[in-house]
């Protein structure tokens, strides 16, 4: 039997990335959202600026030739965005089980997205 296309079977595990991506922000949006309105505008607007640009940097990797320049941007908002969320929970605007789920969220996006760079050299 054939292996398989190791581009198409990629490509598979790159919709993956996007879509856990995708899924971070709505619940990201929703969390900031209940931010105190002194701290929306400031923390608040950063993190979901970044987050948003991981997010379009992924999709962009999946469609362009030049994936590793969008990846490389996808990874380094992924990086800040972990440390605008410890800052947001250590100001405690983040609270309960929400700086776990996010620090494991991102683990894994950024795992994926790294394995996913590592993959086109």
């Amino acid at each position: 039997m054939p292996e398989p296309n190791s581009n198409a079977v990629a490509q598979g595990d790159n919709a993956v990335v996007v879509q856990r991506a995708y899924d971070f922000n709505l619940w990201l949006i929703r969390k900031v959202e209940r931010f105190p309105r002194s701290f929306r505008a400031s923390v608040g607007d950063r993190i979901l600026a970044r987050s948003l640009d991981a997010l379009e940097s992924l999709y962009a990797a999946s469609w362009s030739r030049d994936k590793r320049a969008h990846l490389d941007r996808a990874l380094d908002a992924v990086n800040m965005l972990r440390i605008l969320l410890r800052t947001a929970t250590d100001l405690g605007l983040l609270k309960e089980r929400a700086p776990e789920f996010a620090a494991t969220s991102l683990e894994e996006i950024g795992r994926m997205a790294g394995a996913w760079r590592k993959s086109l050299r």
